[in-house]
């Protein structure tokens, strides 16, 4: 699993919001058809309170007191009675008073010995990831007792050297104490050190590292006293390429543990991501140990099973497949396997997958009969398995009721189930993030649904208390909201078109076909040439602040489809709630491109037409006046169309003509760290982090005459205040001598939940380069491509008042709107090539210029020459 994000991202437990933050629109209009809506005849019932936390990762368990828990990576974790309000009660990686593990650095030494201590792709932390909990009545304490909650983690140091260990506590919220380390993964045939060119180190931006002392030959994991023990037969040669170094095609890396009871109460252990595939082996109960298989062979059902390993059950040959989760439901007599396909971050896919087995150990089929285990190396995994969700969006439209963007999911994953001892109802937990917020994330819950044919359905829309009850056939026709989630996976967010469930059981709209109610609440679909079963079922819809009828099916391909029902409208209201809601702000001071909607609820139709098209044209591209020229003016006329309805509405505007930025700081870099002009003071000399001591800069030819060079061990400290406000901008000259994820060249920050940081390899898929920002939300303005190694570029960004605009060597390669408001007071501290957490620069930058207002073209042509 590729959890590189930097510990910023799992210290930023915030309680947020229910839904997205709005756009333009303003809140929905209150004046639908005054007929009663059949979907609305429902009884009264109290709007759900939700409480958020972020836990990455989230592995979900009951009590036995009855509340409900989850733990998650980076040892974050937190409680609920409900599953909808959540309270955080963990401390992360503090030590030695940490919540879960006491004294996590002595604790967890076992397994760190191996990974996840200060080591690999996290040099400067501790990695713990993806924990599970459960209560083991068999397991015998070292005072022989019996009974313990388990807690099954990782430790991980790269995409392959990891380990698992477990720990037991009496309380199930700790402290845990370390029992053993089970599973090693990344080892080598021979010894070796990550970074080391034989034996399959690790390399970042195609530059080899070598910051690990950890000696990675198999007779340093477990394996070696397994051997001598006689419980397994010796090293398998599929373990290891023909190098020696660790074979990621065929072996697991071992993280993302769960265990799972079978039918007669046996233990098991499935665990694994990427690379070589999930696995799958049998635990002893009253020790808490893996039962390895000793040698190796092939199941009944034709599954590998290695002699280390265990049973491998799905995925390989460097396929994406982490997170698995395992659960047998007695109602249908199959056992459920639950795994994340992509990548984890916002522009990753990550999307929920499912098969299912009468047997623990596998085959697990998914709804077409194809084998969770990839056949060859030429398989796309996206073809296996039911999807159950990826990336997708229920967007509000002009008109509809509520406010804001809409409700949807960015990259769902990392999930475990729940099936509920107090009423009996069925969920799927997981993390997620969210459109147009970056890398933040959230725990949702959302209940899961047996479709006729025994496969699981989720709601569309997040827990809030509902059950599954009688559907009355009148409540369901109308207009929805219909989303197809279909197999790929990948960044794209689904969003919805508009169809009718009619009368007489056709469907029609964007997409045709037909719909029958089987049953009290049984939904069968037919379009496409395709049948989706599930269910028909009332959700809450937290845009609309109501509940809706909604319908979630599955295909035999494994393609979920979602339907969200809309108020009933007539044309003339429809047209007249778009009317009432379209808003685009105040357009009397405009200085950025706007957004036009050109649709309206139940698909209504919005055209404009600009009064003057060299001031703002059709499309709401503005175009301001020169520096010291007089505004202009133009109006925009909206032509809003629902069937025969027409109704128009004018917006007035004036576009303001740039104003110079003022020079607020000048740092020329010639031998010094003066500030030029003198209105501030020097920078200072830092060590690897913005308030660590030591280090050293040195000045060579740059840009511009004299360069401050950074040694890739330090960083420059710049006096605190240097921003304060919204409207500013930032010109710097950078020649990076090595990228380095997350690096930082220029960082500001009022603390360390909010930031602002200029990233030449940022986060997202592909590195590019980006200024990023860590707030209530994240924002990533991405210039779609990585500055180069040992030249130099100009970068340039300014804010103003949420417009961003980054530029590069003078050309803009971001344009954005609602970038964080960061410096609210003067204090906020600044820096050079370091931030509190990440990896320093290495490289050399010239000429950082600060300005108070946001530079003018001629401004930026000035400065991206040298």
């Amino acid at each position: 699993m590729n959890k590189k994000l930097p510990v910023l991202v799992v210290m930023v437990l915030i309680i947020g919001a229910v839904m997205i933050p709005s756009l333009v629109f303003g809140k929905g209009p209150s004046h639908f058809s005054t007929k009663p809506d059949p979907a609305k005849i429902v009884k009264k019932e109290k709007p759900p309170v939700f409480q958020n936390v972020s836990v990455h990762d989230p592995s979900v368990m009951q009590a036995n007191n009855g509340d409900y828990y989850v733990f998650g990576t980076h040892i974050t974790a937190a409680k609920s009675k409900d599953l909808m309000s959540w309270t955080d009660f963990s401390n992360g990686y503090t030590t030695p008073n940490n919540q879960l593990f006491g004294d996590l650095a002595k604790n967890l030494a076992g397994s760190f010995a191996w990974a996840g201590d200060h080591d690999g792709d996290n040099p400067s932390g501790y990695s713990v990831w993806a924990p599970d909990v459960f209560y083991d009545k068999a397991y015998v304490n070292s005072n022989g007792k019996k009974g313990a909650y388990i807690m099954y983690y990782c430790t991980s140091s790269t995409y392959k050297r990891s380990a698992i260990g477990y720990a037991v506590s009496q309380n199930v919220e700790g402290p845990y104490t370390y029992v053993d380390t089970i599973m090693y993964s990344g080892f080598t045939k021979m010894s070796n050190y990550d970074g080391q060119a034989s034996g399959g180190g690790i390399t970042l931006n195609n530059q080899p590292t070598s910051y690990s002392k950890i000696n990675t030959r198999y007779t340093n994991t477990n394996i070696q006293q397994l051997i001598k023990s006689g419980k397994i037969s010796g090293p398998s040669d599929n373990w290891f390429n023909t190098d020696g170094s660790y074979n990621t095609s065929n072996a697991p890396n071992a993280i993302d543990p769960t265990v799972f009871p079978d039918k007669k109460g046996k233990l098991w252990m499935v665990y694994g991501s990427w690379s070589g595939g999930l696995y799958v082996l049998p635990i002893n109960s009253k020790t808490g140990k893996p039962i390895y298989p000793g040698k190796d062979g092939t199941t009944t059902g034709g599954n590998h099973i290695d002699r280390y390993f265990g049973t491998k059950i799905s995925g390989g040959y460097g396929e994406s497949g982490e997170g698995p989760y395992i659960i047998y439901d007695k109602d249908t007599n199959y056992y459920y396997l639950y795994e994340s396909l992509g990548g984890l971050a916002s522009d990753g896919g990550y999307n929920m997958r499912v098969y299912r087995s009468k047997q623990p150990d596998g085959p697990y089929l998914d709804p077409d009969g194809k084998n969770a285990v990839l056949p060859n190396a030429q398989a796309n995994n996206a073809d296996y398995g039911e999807k159950l969700m990826g990336n997708f969006l229920f967007d509000r439209q002009v008109g509809d009721p509520g406010s804001g963007l809409g409700v949807g999911y960015v990259s769902p994953g990392g999930n475990s189930v729940l099936y509920d001892k107090k009423t009996g109802k069925k969920f799927i937990v997981f993390h997620s993030r969210f459109p147009e917020q970056g890398e933040y994330h959230e725990v949702r819950v959302q209940q899961i649904f047996m479709n006729k044919e025994g496969w699981p359905v989720v709601s569309p829309y997040r827990y809030a208390g509902e059950s599954l009850e009688k559907v009355n056939r009148q409540s369901i026709v109308g207009d929805y909201k219909f989303i197809n989630h279909g197999k790929a996976t990948t960044k794209d967010i689904e969003t919805p078109v508009t169809i009718h469930l009619n009368k007489n059981n056709k469907i029609t709209g964007s997409v045709t076909g037909t719909w029958k109610k089987v049953g009290q609440n049984q939904a069968e679909i037919n379009i496409d040439g395709g049948t989706y079963n599930g269910v028909f079922v009332r959700d809450w819809d937290p845009v609309s602040e109501d509940y809706v009828m909604t319908f979630t099916a599955v295909s035999k391909a494994g393609i979920t489809i979602w339907g969200s029902r809309e108020t009933d409208m007539s044309d003339e209201t429809v047209v007249k709630a778009v009317y009432d809601d379209l808003s685009l702000g105040d357009t009397s001071q405009v200085i950025a491109n706007l957004t036009l909607p050109t649709e309206g609820t139940h698909d209504s139709q919005i055209k404009w037409q600009s009064s003057d098209p060299n001031v703002v044209s059709d499309s709401g591209v503005i175009h301001r006046p020169d520096a010291g020229s007089n505004p202009v003016s133009a109006t925009l006329t909206a032509t809003i169309t629902k069937g025969s309805v027409t109704k128009t509405k004018e917006f007035s505007m004036t576009v303001l003509p740039y104003e110079p930025a003022g020079m607020l700081a000048e740092y020329d870099f010639e031998g010094n760290l003066n500030e030029t002009n003198g209105k501030f003071l020097a920078g200072t000399v830092t060590g690897d982090k913005l308030d660590n001591t030591g280090g050293s800069i040195t000045y060579a030819q740059g840009e511009n005459g004299q360069a401050a060079v950074f040694d890739g061990k330090s960083g420059i400290r710049l006096p605190n205040g240097l921003i304060s406000g919204n409207t500013y901008s930032v010109s710097l000259w950078i020649k990076p001598e090595q990228l380095t994820e997350y690096t930082t060249t220029f960082f500001g920050a009022e603390d360390t939940n909010h930031w602002i940081s200029l990233v030449p390899d940022g986060p997202l898929g592909g590195n590019p380069t980006e200024l990023w920002s860590g707030s209530a939300s994240w924002y990533d303005a991405n210039v779609g491509s990585q500055v180069p190694i040992g030249s130099w570029t100009n970068l340039i960004f300014t804010v103003d008042n949420g417009t961003v605009n980054v530029f590069v060597n003078g050309e803009k390669a971001f344009s954005g709107v609602d970038f964080p408001n960061i410096f609210t007071d003067t204090n906020a501290s600044f820096g050079l090539g370091v931030n509190y957490w990440d990896p320093p620069f290495k490289g050399m930058m010239d000429d950082l210029r600060i300005y108070s207002g946001a530079l003018t073209p001629a401004q930026i042509s000035r400065l991206s020459r040298s």
